[in-house]
């Protein structure tokens, strides 16, 4: 019986690498590797004829000229504006979000009742659809002769131009985009905390509105930045919403910047340094959220 059990435990220890070497390969052979290549790219310091940077393979080879070249920019240099506007998109997106997002998913998880699963599939239902073919739409909407502006119209507003470089548009659009990032995490952690204990806090005679705000916010708030930090690392490096609907350089960020100096010029070191540069701030925020993590699994326990 002992050998029994003990050729069980080992077959079970080789078990659970064998499952995770797939995803752990794929890991390595997407992720790893071309971030690799990104370093490669940004710390070097050669070019070849078309003054293009040849990568430095050899970690003993990087320069570090070009990265610091791209911090001092970003600090008081020509990317500093586009880093700033990147902030403050993302604040004004996620502030939507919030505002539209915490209703939705606090009524799905706790009032929807039979009608959570067609709201639920509502919310899901944009990731049926490409990103780039929804922001298409909103071309089409807000287009100068848009629907938009004809219902401006029908009040005898002026129309207005929309997709001219108008920073109320791109924050809306990456809202609208990003908003079921926000909603699903959220949802879960709504759906988890214990109807008891809102019970219990009505029977001591306190509302529905303080309840909300010493129970149920509370005991949310995890499930709230988990939402806040899965909507926010890709909205900081999104620049094909800007693109559709915007295309102004009254309107890049820091993502528009990548993409200029990657994919439309010779200058790939900078563009690879920025991806380094946000990958750097995104990590910040990225250990700050596992930081409280971890608290917050402690004090539960």
């Amino acid at each position: 019986m002992a050998e029994s059990r003990a050729d069980h435990d080992h077959a079970t220890r080789r078990l659970w690498p064998a499952l995770a070497l797939p995803g752990t390969v794929w890991l390595i052979a997407l992720f790893l590797v071309p971030f690799y290549a990104v370093m490669a790219v940004a710390f070097s310091g050669n070019i070849n004829i078309f003054g293009e940077p040849i990568p430095a393979w050899n970690p003993l080879d990087w320069q570090f000229a070009t990265f610091g070249q791209v911090v001092s920019d970003s600090l008081s240099g020509p990317f500093r504006e586009a880093w700033s506007r990147t902030g403050l998109y993302t604040l004004a997106a996620l502030v939507i979000c919030v505002g539209v997002g915490y209703p939705v998913a606090y009524y799905t998880a706790r009032l929807a009742g039979k009608r959570r699963g067609l709201i639920l599939a509502l919310i899901l239902a944009p990731w049926w659809i490409n990103y780039i073919t929804r922001m298409l739409a909103w071309v089409n909407l807000l287009q100068d002769d848009g629907y938009v502006n004809k219902a401006l119209g029908i009040f005898g507003i002026a129309p207005v131009s929309w997709l001219a470089g108008n920073s109320f548009t791109v924050v809306m659009a990456l809202a609208y985009g990003y908003l079921p990032f926000f909603i699903i995490p959220l949802f879960s952690s709504l759906d988890r905390i214990d109807q008891r204990l809102l019970e219990a806090s009505r029977d001591l005679g306190v509302g529905s509105v303080r309840t909300f705000f010493h129970v149920t916010l509370p005991l949310s708030k995890m499930g709230l930045t988990t939402a806040l930090v899965i909507t926010a690392l890709p909205l900081a490096g999104d620049y094909y919403t800007n693109t559709i609907v915007s295309g102004s350089p009254d309107t890049t960020m820091i993502g528009n910047q990548i993409e200029l100096y990657l994919l439309q010029g010779p200058q790939k070191n900078l563009g690879a340094a920025l991806v380094l540069l946000l990958s750097l701030v995104l990590m910040f925020f990225m250990a700050y959220y596992l930081v409280m993590t971890q608290r917050a699994s402690r004090d539960a326990r």
